[in-house]
């Protein structure tokens, strides 16, 4: 790969092999494509996960209340946007929200949505093939130790930087599968413990989250009884995490906010390998068009999906190649090459993607924390200067015809991940950002 060829053809590669934050705008937002999804697959989705929450229910108390659906609030956090207009030096006009997958049940991040999905698809499936479920069944009885012990003939197995390991391991062992996470070198310490408190086997490794996820397919590969959860290139991931649009358009009409075209909805979105922002962005693309505007935020020293969709190499280029170490405190944000299935399906749907310095996460956690009582961990502040980014592009604004609409814009922060932090490492996380 010639990458100053890349570099000619390409200027904010510099930028970004400077480590200087950058702003990229995709060109090819809103064209037509040939997408490998549909709104019936969203759709599917949302109905297996409804047959799903009685057996959540009874497995995880804490769903009590919302009935076994794994949901987070969406809550208008104006003390957090005054700030930000203090740090910006400039007004966001609109309304600001934060999308609390911070505080998901069972797992505490957005990996609770694609990464408990598919293992439960998993388990239907061999619940069906033994003959021993039926969809109109109530999917309470895989409590069941029957269930539990068929389970345990097969195993499961990840790759993960942290947070899909989280959900993947609490739920597949709590249903009785065997399951192993094999775990990179950016992740943190007490995910690991927690995990083999959970009875899952972690595999450690001093390499970076790609290595990580090759160990696991090919420990899969090799058994014919083990199901591998793909992060880069999973289907069920990806739909699982597309439930999230419905889930918010009803938020939206029960909170009355609308998405229009005289009122702009922006997204914001951490991304790591791509599936969980890849999978939210479609969805929300499929239910609200052109009237939602959505960008992903990485970390500087790994940008990986902003330089697969700059260069349209996708998973062809990996930060290392233009010399980046791929390190970062946004643990869960440390990949250094993108999903090969997401990047392709961005193409025409995602306006944008931004990079932002490791030392303005723990700033931004601290002020959220100040201001909104509200705790998350540092990679899911990495969307916070999104807004800035966005109100600064006259030319992006003026292109789109929202210009004079950003008076009744929302701006929708996605906090992806943070109420399992131990006290601890979140006090020392806010004493940084102090």
């Amino acid at each position: 790969m010639d990458i100053d060829k890349l570099i000619v053809e390409y200027p904010m590669i510099q930028d970004m092999i400077n480590c200087d934050e950058v702003f990229w705008l995709n060109e090819k937002v809103g064209q037509e494509a040939e997408l490998p999804f549909t709104m019936q697959d969203i759709d599917d989705a949302g109905a297996r996960l409804a047959r799903f929450a009685p057996y959540i229910r009874t497995a995880f108390p804490e769903t009590e209340e919302s009935g076994g659906i794994i949901e987070s609030p969406l809550i208008e956090i104006s003390k957090m946007k005054k700030k930000l207009e203090s740090d910006y030096e400039r007004e966001i006009p609109g309304r600001l929200f934060l999308k609390c997958d911070s505080h998901l049940a069972v797992s505490g991040s957005i990996k609770a949505r694609g990464g408990i999905y598919e293992v439960l698809k998993l388990a239907e499936k061999i619940a069906f093939e033994r003959g021993m479920l039926a969809e109109t069944d109530d999917y309470s009885v895989l409590n069941e130790e029957r269930f539990k012990q068929v389970f345990s003939e097969y195993s499961v197995a990840v790759g993960s930087t942290g947070n899909l390991g989280l959900s993947i391991g609490i739920i597949s062992a709590k249903l009785g599968f065997k399951v192993t996470v094999h775990m990179s070198a950016d992740a943190r310490q007490w995910k690991k413990d927690l995990l083999r408190q959970k009875g899952v086997k972690v595999i450690e490794y001093q390499d970076d989250y790609q290595r990580a996820v090759q160990e696991g397919r090919r420990e899969a590969a090799a058994d014919p009884m083990c199901h591998f959860v793909d992060d880069e290139a999973s289907a069920d991931l990806f739909l699982g995490y597309s439930v999230a649009a419905k889930r918010l358009a009803d938020q939206f009409k029960r909170q009355m906010i609308a998405c229009d075209e005289d009122n702009p909805v922006f997204v914001y979105i951490p991304c790591g390998v791509g599936g969980a922002p890849g999978g939210v962005a479609f969805g929300l693309k499929q239910i609200f068009g052109e009237n939602v505007h959505i960008f992903f935020a990485e970390p500087t020293h790994a940008p990986c999906m902003t330089l697969g969709m700059l260069t349209g190499l996708h998973d062809q280029i990996s930060v290392n190649d233009v010399g980046l170490d791929g390190k970062t405190a946004a643990d869960g944000l440390a990949v250094s090459r993108p999903s090969k299935l997401v990047g392709s399906i961005m193409e025409t749907l995602l306006d944008g993607c931004f990079t932002i310095n490791d030392e303005k996460l723990y700033g931004f956690l601290s002020s959220l924390a100040d201001t909104e009582d509200l705790f998350i961990e540092p990679s899911a502040c990495a969307s916070f200067t999104g807004p800035r980014h966005v109100l600064s592009a006259e030319g992006y604004l003026i292109k789109n015809n929202l210009k004079d609409k950003l008076k009744n814009a929302s701006h929708i922060l996605w906090a992806t991940g943070g109420s399992m932090v131990p006290e601890e490492e979140m006090k020392a996380y806010y004493s940084m950002g102090k």
